[in-house]
């Protein structure tokens, strides 16, 4: 079987009656956790960015107390693990300014937790990855919100071995 485009799902879903958008929201949620997952965001938590993002910092949080720090194996494990998990939020939430604070968040916390992670090159790939990616979405945030990361973003380039051409505009 061939799935539709994007746009006729949209035309069609236009046509359906309340009553069966909600039965076929019901079967799409049974079937996968991402789809509830994403139910739940667009119905409970949408309307309130600003409790999600702390909620997933939570999580966050929750997750950095499981690294396994006495080998560097272990602790990698569970860090690609919160970056696939921030990675999902951010698919589910859409929003620059919350991806940037989640990954902004997890710079922070990788830096403070006392994992020599440089020490390992797939860690300090996963690092500089989340570097690159704050510098990507840096980029297309507004003048003032600009201003007030620049000053997260810098004590967090101060150790990083990545190439400071990448991260000039940080230094305006």
């Amino acid at each position: 079987m061939k799935a539709a485009t994007v746009h006729e799902i949209k035309q069609e879903l236009g046509t359906l009656k309340p009553a069966e958008l909600v039965e076929i929201c019901q079967r799409l949620a049974r079937f996968k956790k991402e789809n509830k997952e994403l139910l739940t965001y667009l119905l409970f938590e949408a309307h309130h960015e600003e409790g999600y993002v702390e909620s997933v910092k939570q999580e966050i949080d929750g997750l950095f107390e499981t690294v396994n720090p006495s080998h560097l194996y272990f602790a990698k494990k569970t860090l690609r693990k919160i970056v696939r998990i921030i990675n999902k939020y951010a698919r589910y939430s859409g929003r620059k300014q919350s991806e940037i604070e989640w990954r902004i968040y997890f710079c922070k916390r990788l830096k403070d937790s006392g994992i020599p992670f440089y020490q390992n090159k797939v860690t300090a790939n996963l690092y500089e990855g989340q570097l690159k990616k704050i510098g990507q979405l840096f980029e297309d945030l507004h003048e003032d919100l600009q201003h007030d990361y620049r000053k997260e973003i810098e004590p967090l380039l101060e150790q990083a071995p990545v190439t400071k051409k990448f991260f000039s505009f940080f230094r305006r």
